[in-house]
């Protein structure tokens, strides 16, 4: 059973930098797109950031541009966050996702895979 696990949440004032990582587990993921998404207090969930399976593409959405790097180590079935210059608005539940061939890589609709996030709290 393929299962992914976050780790690397935790407090940090504005300005700060986390660098989130998820492990994958069970079955490989080495050929799947992998996904970083959140979900804020009393907020929906929201795309955050996106690698393809190779590692050679990566998206995100406007507000992380140049403030977030995602990346992974398909040796390590790990998938990384980082995070730069985070703001109170950063704060959320951050989720890490897979998904198989995805037609829209940055639709958090697409991933059929989660892990049960971790907390990042951004205080101002």
């Amino acid at each position: 059973q393929r299962q992914l696990a976050e780790s690397g949440g935790g407090l940090v004032q504005a300005g700060g930098s986390l660098r989130l990582s998820c492990l994958a587990s069970g079955r490989t993921f080495s050929n799947y797109a992998m996904g970083w998404s959140r979900q804020p207090p009393g907020k929906e969930r929201e795309f955050v950031a996106a690698i393809n399976w190779s590692g050679e593409a990566s998206y995100y959405a406007d507000s992380e541009k140049g403030r977030f790097t995602i990346s992974r180590d398909n040796a390590k079935n790990t998938v990384y966050l980082q995070m730069n210059s985070l703001k109170p608005e950063d704060t959320a539940v951050y989720y890490c996702a897979a998904a198989l061939g995805p037609t829209h890589i940055s639709s958090i609709y697409e991933y059929e895979y989660w892990g049960q996030g971790t907390q990042v709290f951004v205080s101002s």
